[in-house]
């Protein structure tokens, strides 16, 4: 008898947010490269979308009876969807949450949470994206058999919020399989009109992002560099060239992008002289992993997320106001670019942290959590 995970591939079916996208197809691509012996790995993805997701190896592709968008609202409600019982798993919140027997039928449903914006600071999100979150984790609370998170810290923070007890379960994200500077990294950067030789910043104009506090930290270290950030909504653009400019920063310095392919993020990865992570957002930092995957120097805010998952990999500030962390951040970019001695020790630390994350080893964790459940 052959044992089918069912994965919701609702974010490669129809993309809302590229970072779980890519989560959502590495996981699978994992699982199906680790399936144990009569295990075998099948796709649940909304009707329509921009056709098949495409994950090699999958047993099957059931359609759900609607798009996306109703899907959503319909799993927010409980109501039926056409995805059916079975083991499981979601890379999201997005998922059968809906009362089953998993001691006789052997069903089994597993959300994942990556990020506690929706709680923390809902002012920064639409309300029917916050209304969302919060009616599919209460269902969660109701109805799942596990809720994945990516560190132990962002799993305190959510038992505290919701009554899930003993069902948390963690299990790191990482960068994409593969990830890694491209051998045509230069032509690369030049199509995205790139310089070469920058400080590189990740986010957008919410305050929990930080860019505020990161512009601030490189004017405060005397570094007149190219100053590059990637992973910019469309249309907020101007905002961010405003943080940057009311920081001092000049306007021929910044170059603001938005969400890119992993092999041009590679590529933008492999001219930083180093990543600044000043947000203090309870959320797995998949930026932060890049950086570490790729051993660019990290010089971070010492959050507890960022202390579980940077650990002695880069330079960690632990100040809390604004200020004086964008001073901490900026003594530490200093220091970091003074010499090449420098420079290399922090991109030697790098590089030994990031090995630590995978995607083959969090698939080995799902499966073991399935087979325990």
């Amino acid at each position: 008898m052959v044992a089918t995970l069912r994965v919701v591939l609702d974010q490669l079916a129809s993309p809302t947010d590229p970072a779980l996208a890519e989560a959502s197809r590495d996981l699978t691509r994992a699982l199906i490269a680790g399936a144990p012996s009569g295990c075998e790995v099948e796709g649940i993805a909304p009707a329509g979308g921009d056709g098949d997701p495409e994950v090699p190896g999958l047993a099957g592709l059931r359609r759900t009876a609607l798009p996306r968008r109703e899907l959503a609202a319909a799993l927010q409600l409980g109501v039926g969807t056409g995805i059916g019982a079975g083991m499981i798993h979601s890379p999201t919140l997005l998922a059968p949450l809906v009362k089953h027997d998993r001691v006789h039928n052997h069903d089994q449903t597993v959300v994942t949470v990556w990020d506690l914006r929706p709680w923390e600071a809902p002012g920064e999100l639409s309300r029917a994206t916050v209304a969302w979150h919060r009616a599919m984790l209460k269902r969660a609370v109701k109805h799942a058999d596990a809720v994945v998170v990516p560190t132990h810290s962002i799993g305190q923070r959510l038992a505290g919020i919701a009554r899930v007890g003993d069902r948390i379960r963690v299990i790191a994200g990482a960068s994409p399989l593969g990830f890694a500077v491209p051998t045509d990294e230069i032509g690369r950067r030049r199509a995205l009109d790139l310089p070469e030789g920058f400080v590189l910043l990740a986010g957008g104009p919410a305050p929990s992002d930080g860019l505020e506090v990161g512009f601030q930290a490189i004017a405060d270290s005397g570094a007149d560099l190219p100053v590059v950030v990637i992973d910019v909504e469309d249309g907020l653009e101007p905002a961010v060239a405003d943080l940057a400019q009311a920081a001092g920063i000049a306007e021929r310095r910044l170059h603001v992008r938005g969400a890119l392919p992993a092999s041009d993020r590679a590529a933008v990865f492999g001219a930083a002289l180093a990543f600044l992570a000043p947000s203090r957002r309870v959320a797995f930092p998949w930026r932060i992993v890049d950086a570490l995957t790729l051993g660019v120097p990290v010089i971070a805010a010492s959050t507890d997320v960022n202390r579980e998952v940077v650990v002695d990999g880069g330079e960690l500030i632990a100040d809390t106001d604004a200020a004086a962390l964008a001073g901490g951040i900026g003594a530490a970019l200093a220091s970091a670019l003074a010499t090449t001695a420098a420079a290399e020790r922090l991109a030697v630390l790098s590089g030994d942290r990031g090995r630590v994350f995978s995607w083959r080893e969090a698939a080995d964790k799902v499966w073991l959590l399935h087979a325990e459940l």
